[in-house]
């Protein structure tokens, strides 16, 4: 009952006309007094300067753009070579090229979660780390959403930038030169620069480089797909061919894989809080999800096709038997450029997550200090101890914690009928109307913690299999369950926290 009052509602908030917040627009007043905490006026969002706004109340007299922008902001940063890699690994799975292809369209379905959490951002005003005190208080929501969005955020930093340096390093050698230490630390010291460069200057700066990017590097994808497809075998079958419950468990397995990626995302509103609150929300929804659905799916479908002539084992290094000789030099270029764009967002969302853990410096220092730190662990992996493999595999398991995270939003989001009101998000007083018991929203921690918990019972990853996995033959349906979970409990407890908050906040007032 509780997951049918989420689903009955969910298409009508998505497409639903704008709604105003709780409470009307503040009037004008000092800097500061629209819960902004500071002055930002109609130039703090331009190209080529840093964004002067961080986790901050985006007034309306600040908020611009069209939705139409988002679709180039998600589209630059997911024409990765990580979707390639990722194609090859469900073939390597023992799957045919049909049922491949299948898992990636199934598990990057996933994306419309995060364009439904991108209709957060218009409303609210609000990057999507604040809108969630919503779902776990004032309090919780630092450990909860801000903490382990950061630590996710730093671990994607550190193995982007070691794969790009690592391309780098190929470049380097192909291009003659001697691959010594300087050289390598030149690499990533310049691979860094450029990535929170970016980041620091901010949402107008990444809005306005995003379809330069994009162009770059679909027209360098093109010339894969050429390639590729000109090779390809289309009629593929597998040395041994999967049936039953031996088919069943690598779907899944395949899903989970494909899935972890979009469900990493959880910070669709950061790019979609300008917009104006009028702005239409379907409209941000299908922007932010086509954006990166569909070079996601593309990519890894040649990926795929790719795996039907070389061993994707080591992509990187046998695509040069399938390529002309020219374009293998351009495709390592493509694998730094496209490690950079994707570690853009990544930065610039991680640095929202430290301010709105309470670190209060600007969101430019913010990233600095993230880069810093993620370029002292690529450093490591690098030069002293390769553990990008450990802390890959690692990644794997956090999708038990990121489906229910994100289940959690989008229920939210229904709930509510996506009506926020961002001025109040901002107030981390005691007289917080998102303070609830003690600073926690227990519904939202509770649903959290349950649904974690089951989606831990149901997971396969590379060092570890739950219980009801190797029930299920060793089919991993974590993506599922923990979703399913968190729904159920947070649906069941939110009227009642609701309703046990307000007493709470009018005794206070």
């Amino acid at each position: 009952m509780a997951n049918s009052i989420v689903a009955n509602n969910f298409w009508a908030v998505a497409l639903m006309d704008p709604q105003p917040v709780l409470t009307p627009a503040p009037a004008a007043g000092p800097p500061g007094a629209d819960g902004s905490g500071g002055p930002g006026g109609p130039d703090g969002d331009r190209p080529g300067r840093v964004e002067v706004r961080g986790i901050d109340h985006i007034p309306d007299a600040e908020r611009h753009g069209r939705p139409r922008e988002l679709f180039w902001v998600w589209f630059a940063a997911n024409i990765t070579y990580l979707y390639f890699v990722l194609g090859g690994v469900v073939l390597l799975l023992g799957l045919t090229l049909w049922q491949s292809v299948l898992v990636l369209v199934v598990g990057n379905l996933y994306w419309v979660g995060v364009g439904t959490l991108a209709i957060s951002g218009p409303p609210s005003g609000t990057p999507s780390v604040v809108v969630t005190r919503a779902m776990y208080g004032v309090r919780g929501n630092r450990p909860f959403s801000a903490g382990i969005g950061w630590l996710v955020a730093i671990a994607y930093e550190a193995v982007n930038l070691a794969l790009g340096a690592l391309a780098g390093f190929a470049l380097a050698d192909h291009a003659g030169l001697t691959v010594s230490g300087p050289v390598k630390v030149i690499v990533l010291l310049v691979t860094a620069a450029v990535t929170f460069a970016v980041s620091i200057f901010g949402h107008a700066t990444i809005v306005r480089l995003s379809p330069y990017f994009t162009a770059v590097l679909a027209t360098v994808m093109v010339l894969l797909a050429v390639f590729v497809l000109r090779e390809a075998d289309t009629g593929y079958v597998p040395e041994a061919p999967l049936h039953g419950a031996d088919l069943w468990a690598t779907l899944s397995i395949g899903v989970a894989i494909i899935a972890s990626v979009p469900l990493s995302w959880a910070n669709g509103a950061d790019y979609a809080r300008y917009l104006p609150r009028t702005v239409s929300l379907p409209r941000v929804l299908a922007h932010t999800a086509l954006g990166a659905f569909l070079p996601a799916v593309v990519l890894g479908v040649l990926g795929v096709l790719a795996g039907t002539r070389i061993d994707m084992g080591d992509p990187q290094g046998n695509l040069a038997d399938i390529v002309p000789g020219w374009f293998y030099p351009v495709f390592l270029f493509v694998i730094v450029f496209s490690s950079i764009t994707n570690n853009i967002l990544t930065a610039y969302s991680s640095g929202l997550c430290l301010q709105s853990m309470g670190l209060r410096v600007s969101r430019a220092r913010s990233v600095f200090l993230d880069a810093a730190l993620s370029m002292a662990i690529a450093s490591y992996a690098l030069f002293v101890h390769d553990f990008t493999d450990t802390l890959s595999r690692i990644l794997e398991v956090t999708v038990a914690v990121l489906a229910p995270s994100m289940a959690l939003y989008v229920a939210d989001i229904v709930l509510r009928r996506n009506r926020y009101d961002g001025v109040a998000l901002h107030d981390e007083s005691r007289t917080s109307r998102f303070w609830y018991h003690g600073g926690f929203n227990v519904a939202g921690v509770a649903a959290l913690v349950v649904g974690a918990a089951g989606a831990v019972l149901c997971v396969n990853t590379t060092d570890f299999q739950g219980p009801l996995s190797d029930a299920l033959a060793g089919g991993d349906v974590s993506f599922l369950v923990g979703p399913a979970l968190t729904v159920a409990v947070y649906a069941a407890l939110w009227r009642w926290s609701e309703r046990s908050a307000r007493p709470q906040e009018a005794g206070r007032g």
